[in-house]
């Protein structure tokens, strides 16, 4: 009996002597194999035919969770202080299937096949444009990067032309990362696609926290009972202020720590206390989460010089000691290291939760873009 491997063995051909046509052999995760005939003699024809038989099942096996209850009914995903707490949940929840998919040789569903995203990036980005690209990648969707330097903005077109232009292409979900605050709003309101906001200056970033939210869900499942500390420069955090209001709405209580001059004058309205000393502000934490000061958001403010501050507001072994005995450190990135956190400490596997916080990124994402397409389908624009 003739055998052929495909997709790492996940996919079998076989032909036994006395058989006419080429057979399968599908083998996914958790599941008893799958065995069909390709209804062809020529080897390359039941290749094909395997393979689109084995992206079938796949997404059949995602899709059939749909008509469980979905709290998540919007098409937009523009900001965090909107979410309520049962759609966070929801939002963690599904993302979980994808952290074991991650997990596996063949990273591949089709799901979102024929479907097209935008990645519009006006800022720089690394773990956020490469975590919705490989999200959307994996589902099976067409990505089409578009970054400050390639757009017609650097030739005076106006951003509002931009958005109407590709708007004309008929995508599915733009994924909008601008400097100006409440820029994906306002153009959720301009097309017919969705958006997810990836950062809109020092406003928001809501599948950050929610990718945070998850990583910590991942350690501890009962929110209500964590300590939490938000260490840094919370003025011109975005990460910051999603955090605040998606782990407060999970019941978390939560410390903010920074120089007076790096704190919003309206923190108030926020459900944290304040402090301005790490030795204070860190006690009986579970969770250490560190921000980095954005240079690029400071003009002609105050500006710590890196060794003083590092002193006193940078996490290292001896500060984080003033924290529970078995925190976790966290750090949206990208990091300053020996600036907002010591580098063995970042690199240190048994405390740190950074690494985990990337792929937790990829789950949280594939989930989002998954579930935003399906509510498309399901309630229109």
């Amino acid at each position: 009996m003739k055998i052929i491997n495909l997709k790492s063995g996940h996919i079998q051909i076989y032909k036994r002597e006395n058989s006419k046509f080429w057979q399968m052999k599908l083998k996914y995760p958790k599941e008893k194999a799958i065995r069909l005939s390709t209804g062809t003699k020529i080897l390359n024809d039941a290749k094909k035919i395997s393979l689109d038989q084995y992206y079938k099942y796949s997404t059949f096996k995602i899709r059939e969770d749909k008509k469980k209850k979905n709290d998540f009914k919007k098409i937009h995903l523009i900001d965090s202080k909107n979410l309520s707490k049962k759609e966070i949940l929801h939002l963690i929840k599904e993302s979980k299937k994808y952290i074991f998919f991650n997990k596996q040789k063949i990273k591949k569903y089709k799901i979102l096949e024929g479907r097209t995203i935008f990645n519009l990036f006006f800022e720089d980005s690394t773990r956020t444009r490469t975590s919705f690209e490989v999200a959307a990648k994996r589902l099976g969707a067409d990505l089409i990067n578009v970054a400050l330097k390639d757009s017609s903005i650097n030739k005076g077109e106006t951003l509002l032309d931009t958005m109407t232009t590709i708007n004309s292409m008929n995508p599915d979900i733009l994924i909008v990362r601008h400097p100006e605050e409440g820029i994906s709003e306002k153009i959720s309101k301009l097309v017919d696609a969705s958006v997810i906001n990836a950062g809109d200056g020092s406003n928001e970033h809501p599948t950050q926290a929610l990718l945070d939210a998850l990583t910590i869900n991942n350690r501890f499942k009962n929110f209500s009972k964590l300590k939490i500390a938000i260490c840094g420069d919370i003025l011109h955090s975005r990460v910051a202020r999603s955090n605040i209001e998606i782990l407060s709405k999970l019941g978390a209580n939560i410390n903010v720590i920074g120089p007076k001059e790096l704190i919003p004058k309206n923190i108030h309205k926020y459900p944290v206390h304040v402090f301005h000393n790490m030795k204070k502000g860190l006690q009986n934490c579970d969770i250490v989460m560190m921000l980095r000061i954005q240079k690029e958001r400071i003009v002609g403010k105050f500006m710590p010089s890196e060794k003083a501050y590092f002193k006193k507001f940078g996490l290292d072994y001896e500060k984080l000691n003033f924290a529970k005995k078995n925190a976790f450190v966290m750090h949206p990135g990208p990091m300053n290291r020996g600036v907002e956190i010591d580098s063995k400490l970042a690199d240190d596997i048994t405390r740190s939760l950074i690494q985990e916080q990337v792929a937790m990124g990829v789950a949280i994402r594939m989930a989002c873009l998954e579930i935003i397409i399906q509510n498309r389908d399901i309630y229109g624009k």
